[in-house]
């Protein structure tokens, strides 16, 4: 369960990374004020969120088990520990 949850954070941080590393390497200042206007961050939440919806659309459509298939739980059997599968 955590790494979808890392995935989906490290998909929103992209555009924000990837914006202060252009500022780096244009030695603007990446902490000033004015190198991070409201309207650039209005583009840079809009394509945070493309980028997350993007990929619940991705996992929704080719994640998981497939159609049909059935879920064991994890069990114990012969004194070892089965986990969870699909088949």
């Amino acid at each position: 369960m955590i790494r979808p949850v890392f995935t989906e954070l490290a998909l929103f941080l992209a555009p924000f990374i990837a914006y202060a590393i252009f500022l780096w390497a244009t030695r603007a200042g990446v902490l000033h004020p004015k190198s991070w206007p409201l309207g650039r961050i209005a583009w840079l939440l809009m394509a945070a969120l493309v980028l997350m919806i993007g990929s619940f659309v991705v996992l929704a459509q080719w994640g998981g088990a497939p159609p049909g298939s059935t879920y064991i739980p994890a069990h114990w059997e012969d004194g070892t520990f089965v986990p969870g599968q699909t088949k």
